[in-house]
């Protein structure tokens, strides 16, 4: 194709050159013809991209087939059941509540019943009505003098860089109309922060609005934001369950002067979190520096967010608590199908436990150490509908966080494009001309209306189910797929069994 390209070009553009004078007419088009002949005999001296320098000019279709392809995917050949990582029917359900329309779909479920991945919960012939007041539960253990009433649903973990500054303040704006809290991620506190919702501040390993010229911990500072009265509650960073065992990412792009200032780091520059942190090194180090907190930000509800990996870390945790007398007021169990802006493939496909199993793991782990009654378990990990809440919740979690679904709510289409600052939409982006596009007080609106109307379904779903409160919402509520093979094989034997 290259030599081809070279000699009939070359023909062609002298052609077309010809006609032009001879007609004293249309220079425009030899005019173009040559440009683009000069730009594929760049193409085949080029060294960086072999399918230029073998397909000249036309290989940049491939680039750019490339590059909408998450769009192709999602609006020619994705079904309502299959996309990930989230199905267009659980984004649509999710974009019906935040509008506060009704979110009742038609004619049955497109759900394979049958299959052994299907899950369901066991309804009751004897329902009761739903209540109306939502559910909420109550963070601090005995060594907390400020223990806070949270709602079962908050706002997971998306600092300002992450997410623009238009969406930070809509998250926030929502949650102080829904009574709920907002969790800061670790890129500190904002200004964008602070429309009057309640905060979980979260502190990462790179210790962003709390740290020192060198990058450590810096208590003066940690004392200062976490007694703002907005901080109800302080969560430390462990790891994410999208790249356990690997510091979070700002983009460069991303990375502006006023985000860097609020970080304490330097701007433009991609900023990688380091993978563990340096204010200690081992549980005990761990459960003092939670005490540290808690002593620092005046009694308030400190935690620990982290994703499942070796088991036996999380038990000389528990042990470490029994001998130290220290016990965190909650503990976040990431799963390993968390959401995240930016990360390693690797990280995110292969590393770490799903949240599923991490639940009973670490609440059968507790329980053998007499520990469960002294904290809070909160599950974050692709928990967007009521029926994964539920879930959460029979797996022993006391509230849920969710990230990716808030950001649904604020207009997000999974474009698939948080790590290059490119977001259509304006929620997962510093470009100004695309942040222009979200506007606060609708999407505030949609980020209180999303909360409240699914928490609305959690109560029906318990109430169908004969239930009366999330005290009783336990394993026996639900079934699974797998069930229904089994007990069809009972009915329907294989009548080859007896072939020999």
């Amino acid at each position: 194709m290259r030599d081809k390209f070279l000699s009939w070009g070359i023909v062609l553009v002298a052609a077309t050159w010809v006609v032009a004078l001879l007609i004293k007419a249309h220079y425009w088009i030899p005019t173009l013809l040559t440009a683009i002949y000069a730009l594929g005999v760049y193409n085949t001296y080029q060294t960086k991209h072999a399918i230029l320098r073998n397909f000249p000019v036309l290989g940049y279709f491939r680039y750019f087939f490339e590059d909408i392809s998450p769009e192709m995917q999602q609006y020619f050949i994705e079904r309502e059941t299959d996309g990930k990582p989230f199905p267009r029917n659980q984004r649509s359900a999710v974009y019906r509540r935040s509008k506060n329309l009704s979110d009742t779909v038609p004619f049955g479920t497109q759900l394979e019943v049958n299959h052994r991945k299907y899950e369901g919960i066991k309804h009751s012939i004897y329902a009761k009505s739903p209540k109306e007041e939502l559910p909420r539960v109550w963070v601090g253990g005995e060594q907390c003098s400020q223990p806070y009433h949270a709602s079962l649903f908050n706002i997971s973990a998306m600092s300002f860089g992450a997410l623009s500054d238009r969406a930070q303040i809509s998250l926030n704006r929502g949650a102080k109309k829904g009574n709920f809290y907002h969790n800061t991620g670790e890129g500190g506190i904002s200004p964008h922060h602070l429309e009057g919702g309640d905060l979980c501040w979260q502190i990462g390993t790179g210790y962003f609005g709390c740290r020192d010229e060198e990058g450590k911990f810096n208590p003066e500072l940690f004392t200062k934001y976490s007694n703002l009265p907005s901080v109800k509650m302080v969560e430390i960073k462990l790891s994410q369950g999208a790249k356990p065992g690997h510091g979070g990412v700002l983009p460069g792009v991303k990375n502006t002067p006023e985000i860097a200032k609020i970080r304490h780091v330097t701007p433009g520059v991609t900023i990688i979190s380091p993978p563990s942190h340096s204010s200690f090194s081992d549980a005990a180090g761990l459960l003092r520096f939670v005490q540290q907190l808690r002593e620092l930000s005046g009694g308030k509800p400190v935690g620990f967010k982290l994703c499942i990996g070796d088991t036996k870390e999380f038990e000389d945790i528990c042990v470490q608590m029994n001998v130290l007398k220290i016990y965190p007021d909650f503990i976040t169990i990431d799963g390993a199908e968390g959401g995240t802006g930016a990360a390693p493939p690797e990280f995110s496909d292969g590393v770490g436990m799903p949240l599923e199993p991490a639940l009973i793991f670490v609440n059968r782990t507790l329980r053998n150490y007499n520990l469960r009654n002294k904290l809070r378990v909160i599950a974050s990990g692709k928990v967007l509908t009521s029926l994964d809440i539920l879930r959460a919740v029979a797996m022993g979690a006391d509230m849920c966080n969710n990230a990716r679904g808030f950001m649904f709510s604020l207009g997000c289409i999974q474009a698939l494009r948080c790590n290059n600052n490119n977001c259509p939409t304006g929620v997962a982006t510093q470009d100004k001309m695309l942040i222009k596009g979200l506007d606060v007080t609708d999407k505030a609106e949609r980020v209180y209306h999303f909360h409240k109307n699914t928490l609305h379904t959690c109560n029906e779903l318990i109430a169908a189910a004969g239930r009366s409160s999330y005290e009783e919402v336990d394993a026996s509520m639900f079934m699974r797929g797998d069930e229904f093979e089994h007990l069809s094989d009972k009915y329907f034997p294989d009548i080859l069994g007896n072939v020999r």
